[in-house]
């Protein structure tokens, strides 16, 4: 990772304001194959890469992001599922072959959290109850700092598992595939964003908008991106993530496509996306 050299920092490690420390990013999308948890892992791949400490949260049933990151099923559990139902955070992470980059592990239990959870009274902040209450009190394991980002990969449909993602989290962050329905699939997300920022969580912000899956061969791309920026603005990533088989290949190698092949289109737009996105939010890089 040494090679990450589209994202380089002041000496010795990047570093968040106090107030962005533990920020924590709901990655979401109710549409399945629109890059979303590939854009978890290579986000939190090239943010760890310039020394952030990232924690990635599956709480995809699919257990997506934890194969990406090459975790056998056998060593996941307590997981998310645990996590949720008061297991210690400290007590569910898993490390990853990548420096500075956490998991905790999605598990098949987690496949029927949804009617559990609906049986719950309160539901909505099991999720914000657990990470809180392990930021706010320090009380991580003495050799395991406090993360500077958590990013939560959402399963893809608009349930009470994205919904505790959304109440426990500061910002949404939309991974938006370049296709004819985009824009539909958009709306109903954000109008579920409302109605969580309004109910549970006032303090959720749209971190931002990435375009993916972009063909710049393909006017339709072109067409989507255009309508995408003209509807939110600035809300929206200036970089893109193409379409590229090596990104599409190296989940199947359990490792992020920054480590399978850095020098592809695809790992460089993911190593831009980090860039951008601390520069937005006030991190010194070059």
């Amino acid at each position: 990772m040494d090679h990450v050299a589209d994202i380089s920092v002041a000496p010795e490690r990047a570093r968040l304001d106090e107030r962005l420390s533990g920020r924590i990013i709901a990655v979401a999308n109710q549409k399945g194959g629109v890059g979303k948890t590939t854009t978890a892992i290579n986000l939190a791949t090239a943010l760890a890469a310039v020394g952030m400490r990232v924690l990635i949260l599956d709480l995809d049933p699919q257990g997506n992001a934890s194969t990406g990151l090459g975790i056998k099923p056998e060593t996941r559990p307590p997981g998310s599922y645990g996590l949720i139902h008061g297991v210690p955070l400290g007590e569910t992470v898993r490390k990853t072959e990548i420096p500075n980059l956490d998991l905790v592990p999605s598990t098949v239990e987690l496949a029927g959290a949804e009617y559990e959870l609906a049986q719950i009274s309160r539901p909505q902040y099991l999720l914000k109850t657990a990470l809180r209450s392990e930021i706010d009190s320090g009380s991580l394991e003495a050799t395991r700092a406090p993360y500077d980002y958590i990013l939560i990969d959402c399963p893809p449909a608009l349930g009470m598992l994205t919904i505790n993602a959304l109440a426990a989290a500061d910002s949404l962050l939309v991974p938006l595939q370049c296709e004819f329905f985009a824009l539909e699939g958009l709306s109903q997300l954000l109008s579920i964003y409302e109605r969580v920022r309004s109910s549970f969580n006032s303090v959720l912000q749209i971190q931002g908008v990435v375009l993916t899956m972009y063909d710049k061969r393909n006017n339709l791309s072109e067409q989507v991106a255009e309508d995408v920026r003209n509807h939110l603005g600035e809300k929206v990533y200036d970089t893109v993530i193409p379409r590229n088989v090596r990104v599409s290949e190296a989940p199947s190698f359990g490792r992020p496509v920054l480590l399978y092949d850095l020098h592809c289109a695809g790992a460089q737009a993911y190593a831009h996306l980090a860039s951008e996105m601390l520069k937005r939010e006030g991190v010194r890089v070059s």
